[in-house]
């Protein structure tokens, strides 16, 4: 493809902080019409994702009450993400690996610059290598389905890792 990440990223995307409130960050994605936000700390450095499958499940399904609930406390720690002076090529594998329809796009220390998502790709691509990315990150992940506490751990931003690596499992 050749193209690079910032010709086609979203830039300066809407972000919360972990103290933000539920209630505050369902406002905002109603208001951007988008399903995730990233979640920075210290400005604009990336320490989380927070989407509206996190707020359903845990806030929504775990009876917490939106206001009093912070981001930071449903959010997810263990994020990819790519700089914008990636390839397109290497995003489209990330996504279809790790099996997210959204990419958080950092540069220096982890400080967010942009986001990455499926329209995004498409509307700069029209060719079959985009269908087939789609179709793969919309694949069940492999592996038993096993029932139990899904706790977040610490802040483990991975920027632009190598194509060997196994998929995690969706989040």
């Amino acid at each position: 493809m050749g193209t690079k990440i910032l010709e086609v990223m979203t830039e300066r995307p809407r972000a919360v902080t972990r103290e933000a409130s539920v209630r505050e960050a369902v406002r905002l994605m109603e208001e951007e019409d988008i399903g995730s936000l990233p979640v920075v700390d210290e400005g604009a450095r990336l320490v989380g994702m927070v989407t509206d499958r996190d707020i359903t499940i845990r806030v929504v399904g775990g009876g917490l009450d939106p206001e009093a609930t912070r981001v930071g406390e449903i959010a997810s720690a263990d994020v990819v993400a790519l700089s914008p002076e990636h390839d397109l090529d290497e995003a489209l594998g990330l996504m279809a690996r790790e099996k997210v329809r959204r990419l958080p796009i950092v540069v220096r220390e982890n400080e967010l610059v942009g986001m990455l998502a499926q329209a995004d790709i498409a509307r700069a691509t029209k060719d079959k290598t985009t269908g087939e990315v789609v179709e793969a990150i919309s694949q069940p992940p492999r592996g038993p389905r096993v029932a139990g506490s899904d706790a977040a751990g610490g802040s483990n931003v991975r920027v632009g890792e190598s194509a060997e690596e196994e998929p995690r499992s969706q989040r």
